[in-house]
Formats: structure tokens, sequence, C-alpha cells
């Protein structure tokens, strides 16, 4: 049998990191046994630097302190014909911050199991909107020439994957055509794969990609996988020729304004693991929504092209409109470039992450709000679609 480079590389980076004092075996024994286990989650959920790798992203050198209204808020709402009451759902889906911000001014923050506003929360799968973002940006620096090109334009070895010929916007879209399980709930899904791929067989991220082949063509069916998120970070350090981390505090974290460092989780090589793996506080993550709620401008400064932010947030194909899609966890929401879009929108769009988090954007009542969440197990859809019913009466309260 052949030994491939990346195996022989990986024997000695597991050996580097125990002679260096680096808890490996923490790393992988946590996804497999204690990161979600009840009663640790919050906890770990605040805490992701010292369990997994990280890049560090430093805070900006000219911060942007959002004023202060802080109100009284105990609204209520209603779902599937029922009142409700905001603490209630709060409870229930085990929320460890709410943050909101109308008129880009703080009118609510409250924190809950240990939170905190200088904790840096993970984002899970908010991060994909992030890496859309920094996208927009390389398309509008020139380093990206159009998203119809195809991903082999700019990373040539996924011709020998899945992804060869694929279009940048099918990847944006969730529509690649490649064959991958993001069940949740089943353990042996490839999403759930993933960790032990990677920490327990220290196999490089990039090096995933190639498992997983075509099964269909691109652009034809909606299906949600964070494996597509991951490609467009290769596309990302590839055509900057930079690592995520350095390219998102120059291009986003600086020019927002951002009041705390953060950090972007890696696999063992150093590469972020750009579907997920953000840590940032709460007014920082607000930050970002706000960006979006001003088509792309912030603090005096535009950011993202104000044409990406309205490309990315509104769906160009019937199967990708709220109320079309049917993946488990989303199912009714709709999808645009690493967006989410709740049925019956009015305009509204949503940031979702793994176990409860939310970054909301209302731009009718000029509302951003930010969610985070330690749910004991991954929401479905009926609790995601309470909960924008929760954050639409909020928005609506001011």
């Amino acid at each position: 049998m052949q030994i491939q480079k990346w195996q022989i590389v990986s024997i000695l980076v597991i050996f580097l990191l125990a002679v260096s004092g680096f808890s490996w075996w923490r790393i992988y024994l946590y996804p497999k046994q204690t990161l979600f286990q009840s009663g640790k989650i919050a906890e770990n959920f605040r805490s992701m630097e010292s369990i997994f790798p990280s890049r560090p992203i430093s805070k900006s050198t000219q911060p942007y302190k959002l004023q202060e209204n802080i109100r009284e808020l105990n609204v209520s709402y209603k779902f599937d014909g029922k009142k409700h009451a905001m603490s209630d759902l709060l409870d229930r889906t085990f929320t460890t911050g709410i943050l909101v911000v109308k008129n880009d001014v703080i009118v609510y923050e409250q924190y809950f199991r240990g939170n905190s506003a200088i904790a840096r929360n993970t984002s899970w799968s908010m991060a994909k909107s992030f890496i859309s973002a920094l996208v927009g940006i390389a398309i509008a620096e020139g380093k990206i020439n159009s998203i119809n090109d195809p991903i082999t334009k700019y990373v040539p070895e996924l011709v020998n994957s899945g992804y060869n010929n694929v279009p940048i916007k099918h990847i944006l879209q969730m529509s690649s055509g490649v064959r991958f399980d993001e069940g949740y709930s089943n353990p042996k899904s490839d999403i759930n794969e993933l960790l032990p791929k990677l920490f327990l067989y220290a196999r490089p991220m990039d090096q995933t990609i190639f498992d997983f082949p075509s099964e269909k063509a691109s652009g034809k069916d909606f299906h949600y996988m964070s494996l597509d998120s991951h490609v467009l970070g290769l596309l990302l350090r590839r055509v900057t020729g930079r690592n995520i981390a350095d390219y998102f505090q120059e291009k986003l974290w600086q020019p927002l304004g951002a009041e705390s460092d953060a950090s972007w989780l890696t696999d063992l090589y150093g590469t972020e693991v750009t579907f997920c793996g953000l840590n940032a506080t709460l007014r920082d993550y607000a930050k970002f929504g706000l960006l979006y709620l001003h088509e792309g401008k912030l603090n005096g400064k535009q950011i993202i092209p104000q044409s990406w932010v309205k490309e990315s947030t509104i769906p160009d194909r019937p199967d990708m409109q709220a109320g079309a899609t049917d993946f488990k966890e989303y199912a009714g929401f709709g999808y645009q470039y690493q967006w989410w879009i709740p049925p019956n929108s009015d305009g509204d769009f949503v940031a979702l992450g793994h176990r409860g988090q939310f970054l909301y954007i209302n731009p009718k009542h000029q509302v951003v709000i930010v969610k985070t969440s330690a749910a004991e197990k991954p929401l479905n859809s009926e609790i995601r679609l309470e909960t924008i019913a929760l954050l639409r009466a909020i928005a609506n309260s001011f």
C-alpha cells in the first residue's frame, strides 16, 4: 500500500504536538465525548480555542463602539396559532446571549449560562456568511473575475474532484452537485465523520474534498452542505495568497471597528475550517449584521460592494425561494449566497449556526439581533421558524 504524503506529514504533526505539550488527544476526545455533553455545551462553545487549534484575529486599531440605550424587553409572539413568551423560548433553546441593535444603538443585551459580553462565542455555520462577504470583496478587488467562472480556473487541482468545472456561483448557492451528507442526527453522516478525520487521523481539511464525488449536475438542486463553504475558503486562500484569518482581519475585522480579538479554528495544519470556526463577541457579530443592514457600509466606509450585499440575500432560483427548500433542519427557509431567507420575508434575512446561533437582519425596522445558544441537540426547522417569529416580534416592538 502506497503511503500518501499527507499521512507522513500527519505523523510528524502529531509527534510535534505531543512533544510540544499540545494536548492533541483532547481535541479528539472533546468532539467524540464531551463537546456536546449536557451541562458542558455552553462552556465549550465559548472555549473552542482551548479545544481546537486556531488562528488569532486582532481587534481593530480604531474600534467602533455602538451607543447604548438599554431598555426592558419582554415581548410575546405568535407561533403555530398560540401566544408565547420570549423568556420561555430563550430558555427552551438554551440561549447564552441575546443582543438587539436598533438604529445602530444597542437597546437590549443579556447573557445567560455563564456567558458575558467579553466572551468569544463560536459561530458554527454563521461563519459561512462571513466567507460569502470575503468572496464579494475578492471580486471587487479583481482577484476573482466572475462567480460564473469554474472553481477549477483558480484551484486547478480540483479537476480531480467532484468540483471539476463547477461554477463558483453554484458553490455559493449550495448547489455544487457533490455528494455529501449533512445530516446532523446521523452519527455516520459525512459532517459528523469530519472531526475524526481531521483530529484522530490528522487528515488535512483540503484533502477531504477529494473524498466526495459529484452525484448530479451543478446548479440544479439546492443541497445544503458544509463542504461547499470550505471550498470557498480554499478559493479565497488561492486567489489572495493569504490565510483566511489574515485576509479576514484586514478586509472585515479592522474596517468594521471590531472591539475585541477573535479567532478562527483550524485543522492540525493551520488551515481554517471555513464552514464554521469563527469565535467572536456578540457585539462584534452585531457589527457584521449592521454592515449588511447598511448595504455594505459601516462607520463611514464601504467595506463590501452594495451590489454584492443585495445579490447575496435575494434568491434567484425557484428552488431556493423560502418555502421551496426541504433540508431537514432548515426546511422552509430560502437560500442564496451563504445566507438564509425566512418564510414570508419582508426583506429580512439571517445567518444560522448549529445548535441555535442566529444573526438576524431586518432592514425594514433597522434592527440587528444576535442570539447565541448551547442547545442540547440540533434544532429542527420548527424551532428555527419559531425563533424567527420571536426575532420578528422583537424587531416590531421598537
